[in-house]
């Protein structure tokens, strides 16, 4: 999608060791013009597969997969990150690593909004190694539900996580995919 990869050009800086920063329009700061451009695609790419519900990571997965939600008419839900007391004692938790916390997050999802019998779209932010997202497919198949689609806004091709995900047997997509971060710059594959 050109109007993210000139976005990531602009604005995004590579701070090395295949660390992407885009807080100023996705993860901190978010464009909302962007992030509803980014689930229009996503709508038009996933809008045939049936999917039930959207399931994300917190936080930075909640923009697009909202803005996609409201362009497929689709509930969202996200994972935390951390259990609040007002989640149910029974939950559904699993743990992922985190490339940009470098330690491992759990990712908590109540069984009141995830349920058997969901077709589940994943979106997130970035497609690195593709442990967040594995880490969300555990959530929704130990809930009964089945993956039908992942969605990315940036994928890193280098780290391999579209390799991972194969084997699951569902379409992925990614908006911008980035071949390289070498040499302080940002290339993107054609």
């Amino acid at each position: 999608m050109q109007q993210l990869k000139d976005r990531i050009l602009r604005d995004g800086k590579n701070l090395g060791k295949g660390i992407l920063k885009v807080d100023g329009f996705v993860n901190h700061q978010v464009d909302p013009t962007l992030m509803d451009a980014c689930g229009r695609e996503f709508a038009r790419r996933f809008a045939n597969l049936g999917a039930t519900k959207i399931l994300t990571a917190e936080i930075s997965g909640i923009a697009p997969a909202v803005t996609t939600g409201i362009h497929l008419n689709l509930p969202v839900v996200y994972a935390r990150k951390s259990k609040p007391i007002t989640m149910p004692d029974q939950v559904y938790l699993t743990l992922a690593p985190s490339h940009t916390k470098g330690r491992m997050v759990e990712l908590i999802v109540s069984p009141e909004y995830l349920s058997n019998g969901e077709k589940v779209l994943i979106i997130d932010d970035f497609l690195a190694s593709g442990a967040t997202i594995l880490g969300l497919v555990r959530l929704a198949e130990t809930a009964g539900s089945k993956i039908v689609g992942i969605g990315a806004l940036i994928e890193k091709i280098f780290e391999g996580g579209r390799a991972a995900l194969e084997p699951l047997g569902v379409p992925i997509e990614s908006l911008a995919c980035i071949k390289s971060l070498d040499d302080g710059k940002i290339e993107f594959l054609d």
